[in-house]
């Protein structure tokens, strides 16, 4: 897909007041706005998308920064008004503006996959020209949201670099057919919750899957050998894993564990990171 362009606020937009990075997708008259919180689980900084207009719906406000705020209501209030906010999960740094945005836009609704929203999301669920699509595992109750060939992912699909499953029961099972549900689709681009926009969608789920199936090799490998404390497996199928991610790794294996653990390929012994017990 071509068209988008990475810049900054500019004569076709509204006057932000500061200057705010834009992910343009004028083919579906789609906007991203990149808030200001980069660290190593947000990357570059958390991703709020803005489709369509008169009025717009509005994707992940993201943390609640006044900039970003004010970049957020300028670009809708240019754009007609705001019809709902659509929240991939309820994880702060996606979900912490919307009491913000909704102060300044009385009566928007939020759809969500949990909490006291006015539309708990189902698969198939409909919200103007989106469409929800349930993509469990980083969080259970996330969805990604489809309009036309393009998803918006929040963090089932990162821009760069893989994200760290959530170990609820039979999370890493879902997380796993959730890929698969949206590479199904003819997806032609990916707008993900953090990172660049991700134009070979189909190469992009197929890379996630074969990464997910190597690490699970590796564990079982490390487990055929003998290993079974915690250290042993992360240094086992986490090795390039950075210090500063090593926490989030060890998150990961739980949920790999407990999918082993289900599938009765876990050996009793396999000792679990601590505050991670397999669920019940």
């Amino acid at each position: 897909m071509s068209g988008f362009s990475v810049g900054f606020c500019g004569p076709a937009h509204a006057c932000h007041p500061d200057p705010m990075t834009l992910i343009e997708v004028p083919e579906r008259d789609v906007i991203g706005l990149r808030a200001d919180n980069p660290g190593p689980f947000t990357l570059s900084g958390t991703n709020s998308w803005i489709v369509g207009r008169n009025p717009a719906w509005l994707i992940d406000p993201g943390p609640a920064l006044e900039p970003h705020v004010n970049a957020l209501t300028a670009e809708l209030e240019g754009r007609g008004g705001l019809a709902g906010i659509a929240l991939t999960h309820d994880h702060v740094d996606h979900s912490e503006a919307v009491t913000a945005i909704r102060e300044h836009f009385a009566g928007a609704p939020v759809a969500a996959g949990r909490g006291a929203v006015d539309v708990v999301l189902s698969t198939g669920e409909m919200l103007g020209q989106l469409e929800a699509v349930a993509t469990p595992g980083h969080a259970p109750d996330h969805f990604a949201f489809v309009l036309g060939d393009i998803a918006f992912t929040g963090d089932t699909v990162l821009g760069v670099g893989s994200v760290f499953i959530a170990p609820d029961s039979g999370a890493l099972a879902a997380y796993l057919d959730g890929l698969r549900s949206l590479r199904a689709r003819e997806l032609g681009l990916i707008c993900p919750g953090h990172g660049p926009l991700v134009h070979d969608p189909a190469a992009r789920l197929d890379g996630y899957l074969a990464h997910r199936a190597a690490r699970e090799q590796r564990l079982l490998d490390a487990i055929a050998a003998g290993k079974r404390s915690v250290d042993e497996l992360l240094d086992a199928a986490w090795a390039d894993v950075p210090a500063a991610l090593r926490f989030a790794a060890a998150v990961t294996l739980a949920a790999h564990l407990d999918k082993l653990a289900d599938e009765g390929r876990l050996p009793p012994d396999a000792e679990r990171p601590a505050g991670w017990p397999a669920p019940h």
